[in-house]
């Protein structure tokens, strides 16, 4: 698996209708708020040239993009920490997530009801904001309260937790999320196990009408720097257009984005975005008679990553032979790289660059 995202918004925002265009699971979209109850998860291949490229050189039997996983959730409201609308319950569907992408609206359509009466991607970006800090608050709460039992008993880690809890109630009351917050030696340890989301990186999708998508606006420019100033960055997707997109057959879709004067469409963008804020990389395997991709965050050593195709391999790590795949292309082959001297062993401490075809030599 690639990585895993978690898409919350307002009700009505497009949230099914993005979810429905970049996975083609067919979420049921309707005009009422809460269409969505429980999550729609949605698995979708990775678009990648690079793999499309080696497979046409090697002719592999089998080809294994990696992935991206969506959860959908239910819309959120004003309110849902105090049991407005499902209230919060469901937002355990993301807590083990990678990334939130949080659909905000900036299209104006009579036909499609807004929640709060109007379109204001400013506010709705406020309330949802605050609306997770709440239901952190909530965990944390819980979380202080045993912790504090234990404490009382001698609990040596309890003690050490405490503090960090207390931080973390602290921030979340002045309404700063907790990726945000300053962290210390214990902080990383001490919240593991609590899938906090305002831990989590998010990203800003902007649904928005096709003229806004190809000549920008106010309203867009305005989310953009809200966003920047609270470390987010804002993506702009047409839910109408991606539909659109994904009605059309494979072959047909890059003539229509062309013709749309798109240089990609939106899953891709969401994808390369999602990429660069989790800081992830891609990396390849010719193994029998299969090509593989897998997704592994940057500065991954040889060994874990191997660890990633089986943990056997990790346990039992030799060496890597790599060749880049820029060599790959170019020379023709491993062969060639190998007899030309672009092909390199690497041990333990080799970290695996983006673009690297890698062969593992392990033994258990």
């Amino acid at each position: 698996m690639g990585f895993k995202c978690g898409i919350i918004g307002l009700p009505n925002v497009g949230k099914s209708t993005i979810f429905n265009a970049l996975t083609a699971a067919c979420a049921e979209v309707a005009n009422y708020p809460f269409c969505t109850i429980e999550p729609n998860i949605g698995m979708v291949p990775v678009p990648d040239k690079r793999l499309d490229a080696i497979a046409r050189l090697i002719q592999p039997q089998k080809v294994t993009p990696t992935t991206m996983e969506f959860v959908d959730i239910a819309g959120l409201v004003q309110g849902a920490s105090r049991g407005e609308g499902l209230g919060n319950k469901f937002l355990g569907h993301i807590r083990e997530v990678d990334a939130v992408v949080h659909i905000v609206r900036c299209f104006e359509d009579p036909n499609v009801a807004h929640v709060d009466g109007s379109v204001d991607p400013i506010r709705d970006m406020d309330i949802v904001q605050m609306e997770l800090i709440l239901a952190d608050l909530e965990t944390i709460e819980r979380r202080i309260e045993k912790t504090d039992r234990l404490a009382k008993v001698g609990d040596k880690t309890a003690r050490k937790f405490m503090e960090v809890y207390q931080l973390i109630r602290e921030g979340l009351g002045k309404g700063i999320p907790v990726i945000h917050l300053e962290k210390h030696d214990d902080f990383d340890e001490a919240v593991q196990d609590l899938d906090l989301i305002t831990a989590k990186k998010m990203l800003i999708v902007a649904n928005v009408s096709e003229a806004i998508l190809k000549g920008n606006g106010e309203i867009l420019r305005a989310l953009e720097e809200k966003a920047a100033g609270e470390g987010s960055r804002v993506i702009s997707i047409c839910g109408d257009l991606e539909a659109e997109i994904a009605e059309l057959p494979a072959d047909e879709r890059a003539e229509f984005l062309k013709d749309m004067e798109l240089q990609e469409s939106g899953l891709e963008k969401l994808i390369h975005a999602g990429y660069g804020l989790l800081d992830l990389i891609t990396f390849y395997t010719t193994v029998g008679t299969e090509l593989r991709a897998w997704t592994i965050p940057r500065g991954t050593k040889a060994p874990q990553a191997a660890g990633k195709i089986h943990t056997d391999m990790e346990r039992g790590f030799i060496r890597a032979e790599i060749v880049h795949y820029d060599d790959f292309i170019q020379l023709g082959g491993m062969a060639a790289a190998r007899e030309s001297g672009r092909l390199h062993s690497e041990g333990k401490d080799y970290r695996i660059q983006d673009g690297d075809i890698a062969h593992i030599r392990f033994n258990v």
